[in-house]
């Protein structure tokens, strides 16, 4: 086995266990950024956007573009509809992946795929943070109680219905307790707005 082989190989074996790999990932294993190129021209990996690769011909996952975002975006936070789809409380499909990031954050530009950002800070940001593993790459995403209460908190740009649709679910599935809500709805500071709303589902 040469060593260009050798090497080929061992970042093959990185996009595989990562699911979704950038070229800088590489630099901790002293691999070159070449490989990667080499093993799109044979056609071993496909690049979905610039800058990601993942192995060819796999077939992506209902949420692959929450990994791609994640990739791309570590710090940041799925939420709202896209959290809502992933935690199956609503019919709504998304085109844009929503996106919850820190207010002193740069705005990110990916150009696949189409994302929505929302900013936020303190606890509104940094609580109620589950973290899954989408095809190998770990994603951040609101637990369904904070995406309820948060969609009470932008419910002008999403819409009241999909709010309180997203709460009787939530609910109805046992994904989140009224206390669990009560307390992403203080998080949100949106107590007042959804307790008649809670009082009601109680």
């Amino acid at each position: 086995m040469t060593d260009a082989t050798s090497k080929k190989e061992r970042v093959l074996a990185l996009v595989k266990k990562a699911g979704v790999l950038r070229p800088r990932d590489l630099a901790a294993h002293s691999l070159p950024r070449e490989y990667l190129r080499r093993l799109h021209t044979e056609g071993v990996l496909e690049r979905p956007g610039r800058g990601l690769y993942t192995i060819a011909n796999t077939r992506p996952t209902q949420h692959h573009s929450l990994a791609e975002v994640a990739k791309r975006i570590p710090k940041g936070v799925i939420c709202l509809l896209s959290a809502l789809q992933f935690h199956d409380l609503t019919t709504q499909a998304p085109f844009e992946v929503w996106l919850a990031i820190s207010v002193k954050a740069r705005l990110p530009k990916p150009d696949y795929p189409p994302i929505r950002v929302v900013r936020s800070s303190g606890t509104a940001l940094n609580e109620n943070i589950q973290e899954h593993r989408i095809e190998g790459v770990p994603v951040r995403i609101y637990d369904p109680a904070k995406t309820v209460a948060d969609c009470f908190k932008y419910r002008n740009k999403i819409g009241l219905d999909v709010a309180l649709e997203a709460l009787r679910d939530c609910r109805r599935q046992r994904k989140a307790t009224v206390d669990q809500l009560w307390r992403a709805a203080r998080i949100c500071r949106v107590s007042n707005v959804m307790r008649p709303y809670l009082e009601a589902i109680e």
